[in-house]
This record gives structure tokens, sequence and C-alpha cells, in this order.
């Protein structure tokens, strides 16, 4: 990979997203604003429904290929290209996190998984198809406040209509294994927010107002690691980005994913990854 640079660029939504909002057609290439083919983040939500088409992406180290009918969503943050895409067919929705319930953001982040295959004989299929179509048309007519009011409302039936089926897929769970997934959702959520200066499981557990060995009994019944380990590979996910995305000496990466301590940075890069962190860059970059 050529022509590294000090930053992983990131894109905000396009000035032709009105009220924070845009929808796409695969088939017009042209409504692309900037060059999907190269590793960036953005700063907003997308959401891929293809119709057909062969994909294949990488997200966050992850090679991704699929064939149509299938979902992909891809979340703030998330370092990502698209490697290759054949006879794409479909719809790519681009929104602020801010338009839809934190709730339904929060389970759509936590319980779909790329791909998310869709059976095309389904009425989940169609029910989709109605709605991405709707969508484009309107946002086509747009012409008033009220045509916006209505595309938000549209997006978040949608998204509403995506997270009613990754519900019904999940497993009748009793009342207290609920409170334990909350518990566990919430702290997945923090870390995303403060991993760079939350390095401590009792900052977690005095932000969801649980003591530190609920905390973890929780999180690893759950998850099958302890919460420590979580922060840890927070930390060390963001750390592989910058190695693999730009020329920050291992000191600068230490200081940005938060620690002031170099070495240590490096001893726990090893201990997670098993390879020094110039060693991951050598083998997965030049």
């Amino acid at each position: 990979m050529k022509n590294h640079t000090h930053t992983i660029s990131q894109f905000e939504l396009p000035s032709s997203a009105k009220a924070g909002i845009i929808i796409a057609n695969m088939m017009d290439k042209d409504k692309e604003n900037h060059d999907v083919s190269r590793p960036h983040r953005d700063d907003h939500c997308q959401l891929m429904f293809a119709i057909n088409g062969k994909f294949k992406l990488n997200i966050d180290f992850e090679i991704i290929e699929c064939t149509g009918p299938v979902l992909l969503c891809v979340f703030p943050e998330e370092v990502h290209h698209m490697i290759e895409a054949t006879d794409p067919d479909g719809w790519m929705i681009s929104f602020d996190p801010s338009l839809i319930g934190k709730e339904t953001l929060q389970l759509l982040e936590d319980k779909i998984n790329n791909p998310y295959l869709v059976q095309k004989e389904s009425s989940f299929f169609q029910q989709l198809k109605v709605l991405m179509d709707l969508l484009e048309k309107v946002q086509l007519e747009n012409t008033n406040n009220y045509t916006q009011k209505s595309i938000h409302f549209l997006l978040n039936a949608l998204l509403s209509l995506i997270a009613g089926e990754l519900v019904s897929k999940l497993p009748l769970e009793k009342s207290r294994e609920n409170r334990s997934i909350i518990i566990k959702d919430t702290f997945i959520k923090l870390i995303k927010e403060h991993f760079k200066t939350w390095k401590q499981p009792a900052q977690y557990a005095s932000a969801i107002n649980i003591s530190v060995a609920h905390l973890n009994d929780t999180v690893k019944s759950l998850t099958g690691s302890p919460v420590s380990v979580h922060i840890q590979q927070a930390s060390i996910l963001e750390a592989k980005r910058l190695l693999y995305f730009t020329d920050n000496s291992v000191k600068e990466i230490a200081y940005e994913v938060g620690y002031d301590e170099p070495v240590y940075f490096g001893k726990l890069f090893k201990k997670v990854t098993n390879l020094t962190p110039l060693e991951f860059r050598k083998k997965f970059r030049d």
C-alpha cells in the first residue's frame, strides 16, 4: 500500500445531503462524493442494501465477500473501503446517527452481522425494497421542510424494520438475562466513546452505576472475556488502524490511543497480537 499519511481520511456527509441524510442508487456512480476504494472513515452511518451484485470489502481488517440480496452497515470510526463491486444494484444510505433513536442505533451496532443475508422470497426483502425505492423518490422531489420530515420518518421506518428483523432472530431471554445484556451493551458503547481516556474498569462501572465485580462477571459471562481485555482490544484495534493506514511512529500512536508509556504500549500490543507494532506494520502493509 502506498502514499500513507499521518492521518486516516475521514469524510463528512456531502453538501447534497439535506437535513443529515442522502440515499444513492448504486446504478448512479456519479453520486459518489469520495473515493470509496481507498481506506477511510466516515463521521456518519452507512447502510447498503444490495438487491444484486457481488461485493468484496474491508471493514477494520476483516475481508467481507457477499452476493446480493444483502445488508451491510458501516458505523462511524470504522475504517473501510470497497475492494471490488461487480454489477451492483441497490441503494446506499448515508445518515447522521442523531436522526435515529439510541435504542435502535445500539441494536443495529450490537446485533447486525456484516454481511446480513436477505432471502429474496421473504416479505422482509420486499418491504426493504419498497422503503428504499420510496426514500429515493421522495428525496428527488425534495421541495419543502415537510419533505425532509417525510424522509426522516421513512429512514426511521426502514431502520425499525431492520431492527425488528434482528430481534425476531434472537432467542427469547429471561428478564434477568435481559438486564445482563443491557449492562454489556452499555459497557461496549462506553468503550467506543472513552477507550482513549478510560483505561480502568472502575470508570466504566461507575458510569453504569454498578460494582466493578458485577460489571466484570456480567461481561465475562456474555462475551467470554473480562472487562480489561475489552478495553485493551479497543485500543489495539485503533492502533492497528493507525499502524496500517498512517506513517505515524509507534510513540505517536501510543499517545493517540491513550498510553503515555510507549514501552508499555509496545509490550501490550505484542501480548494481544503476538507481534510488535513494527512487525504488524511490516507484515500487513509493507
